[in-house]
């Protein structure tokens, strides 16, 4: 496996979906509607022409700089007054693709394995245009699992069937030697459920386990759970991709410039995430608390955000091993990703700021 170096790195810290929400289950959504509203500000040229963005994303720390886009104005701001800005947030990716492929939304912020997921059941009309993480998941687990053969016999949870963590949980059993299978069964029982309902579950002892990103894996930990694998330590350098931005590809051509100040916004997001963590930090988590309906302090963003690397790359290489892991789980189905990335609006941002261009491979 080759990844790419990670920029931009740092250590210290819908239209409302009601219908697809009551179809999907697991997805939370809520909604929107801003024009220009006050906020960080960034380099960007507000469209000049009348547009709407419907943007999902999840409502986790993973996707700090997207909440903090949202909750605090930024994203509004950068968009300018002609573009419409409506929001909807999921539980996990998979349902995110699901309202990309039925046009409910335009762009997401997802996880590698539900961006290859859009593109290929999408037939290539969702690609990835930028990244926004790497980092920030783990396999947190009850105290008296000390080691991996521990984990036979065993019920871990997973954000959803399919989705990243969902992925990273099955593959690394299968290295292990354990067998799973997508209704619970196998040596170890992966049972894939909300994030929110996670929590509750390990307090219960409902579960033994779950491999969940950033804060809901520090929220398992302040329930007595420990960690028994740091994903992060299963890639090379360190370095793996967590959250990409995914665009339909005739918006993308739509509204080129709309995009652009979407990622101009985020990169000015991710720069104060690291210049006020304390500030950024009570942003994040109200967006948390009204993503998830349960309470994140802002604490737990700050000790969270310190196992992830926020980056407008999307780390190709560690995107593409994710999607042959979940071909070889049989969660997909083998396809030619050769498309999957424009990184062409990405790197004119970075060019713009004297910072090195990210590839695709």
């Amino acid at each position: 496996m080759r990844t790419r170096s990670r920029s931009l790195a740092f250590a210290a810290t819908a239209v409302a979906l009601g219908v697809l929400a009551s179809a999907c289950g697991s997805s939370s959504s809520t909604s929107s509607s801003t024009t220009a509203a006050s906020g960080g500000g960034s380099s960007s040229t507000a469209s000049s022409a009348p547009a709407t963005l419907k943007l999902g994303y999840l409502g986790n720390v993973t996707h700090a700089p997207a909440i903090y886009g949202i909750e605090s104005g930024s994203y509004a701001k950068a968009l300018g007054a002609n573009v419409t800005l409506k929001t909807s947030v999921f539980n996990a990716g998979t349902d995110a693709v699901t309202a990309l492929l039925s046009g409910a939304i335009d762009a997401s912020f997802l996880g590698p394995g539900p961006a290859t997921s859009a593109y290929t059941k999408g037939n290539g009309n969702y690609v990835v245009v930028s990244g926004l993480a790497s980092g920030g998941a783990e396999l947190v687990v009850k105290a008296s699992i000390t080691k991996p053969a521990d984990l036979k016999g065993k019920k871990i949870s997973s954000p959803q069937l399919g989705n990243t963590q969902d992925i990273a949980l099955r593959w690394y059993l299968k290295q292990q030697g354990f067998s799973t299978d997508t209704t619970g069964g196998g040596d170890v029982h992966v049972v894939p459920q909300a994030n929110s309902q996670t929590v509750t579950a390990f307090q219960t002892g409902d579960i033994d386990g779950a491999w969940v990103p950033e804060p809901y894996a520090t929220k398992l930990i302040s329930e007595g759970g420990k960690v028994l694998v740091n994903e992060a330590d299963l890639w090379p350098n360190k370095q793996f991709v967590t959250t990409v931005l995914v665009v339909n590809k005739t918006y993308l051509k739509d509204h080129a410039d709309v995009i652009k100040n979407l990622i101009t916004a985020t990169s000015a997001a991710i720069t104060t995430l690291g210049t006020d963590p304390s500030g950024s930090a009570s942003v994040v988590a109200a967006g948390i608390t009204k993503a998830s309906g349960k309470t994140f302090k802002a604490s737990q963003v700050t000790a969270s955000i310190k196992s992830i690397s926020f980056t407008l790359d999307p780390i190709a290489s560690s995107l593409l091993t994710v999607a042959d892991h979940a071909v070889a789980l049989g969660l997909q189905k083998k396809s030619d990703l050769s498309g999957i990335f424009d990184l062409s609006i990405v790197n004119q941002v970075l060019q713009s700021q004297g910072k090195p261009a990210v590839k695709s491979s």
